[in-house]
């Protein structure tokens, strides 16, 4: 009998992307049972590096590319289905998930948001919060909010250190 340390993890990209205010994109799963929140995140295709991983998927999840990228968090983190999800989410091949996070500034509107151009979407609702609020209790993280207590006050310091006029950038990696 196999148990969850015998399946792999997947590798996933995590996308921390914050507006001009410093606050995070953080939307509600559509396909989850309750109110589930979370950043943007996905598989990394054969051959793709991370940012491409991540510019597809965030084009994919919230219809948008219009962001710069300020950040990559170094070291993967992973987390654990809980044993209900095992053998089901994931295709049932994955035991969670190891992810990369990057760190992106929003340059766009809100107009540009577009949670419809997957079938089913993966979201229903979007806002933008601040990472306390995030983490207070108000919204329900599901399986990752162990994950996002450590990750997500990292993920702002490192979108704090982001140059001073990053929004007038275009859409690439900030030297």
């Amino acid at each position: 009998m196999s148990t969850s340390t015998d399946l792999p993890y997947r590798p996933n990209v995590g996308i921390a992307l914050f507006n001009r205010e410093g606050k995070l994109f953080l939307a509600q799963r559509a396909d989850l049972p309750g109110h589930i929140w979370q950043c943007p995140q996905g598989g990394i295709d054969e051959g793709e590096n991370l940012e491409q991983a991540a510019w597809r998927e965030m084009m994919e999840e919230i219809g948008t590319n219009k962001a710069v990228l300020l950040a990559m968090r170094p070291g993967w983190v992973s987390y654990d289905l809980p044993p209900h999800l095992l053998g089901r989410s994931l295709g049932g091949r994955y035991r969670g998930q190891k992810q990369r996070w990057l760190v992106f500034g929003f340059t766009g509107k809100e107009s540009d948001f577009n949670l419809g151009l997957q079938t089913p979407p993966e979201f229903n609702d979007w806002r933008w919060v601040g990472v306390r609020e995030a983490l207070d209790g108000h919204y329900d993280l599901g399986i990752k909010r162990k994950l996002y207590e450590t990750l997500l006050p990292e993920l702002k310091r490192l979108f704090d250190k982001a140059p001073q006029g990053w929004w007038l950038q275009t859409p690439a990696k900030l030297r």
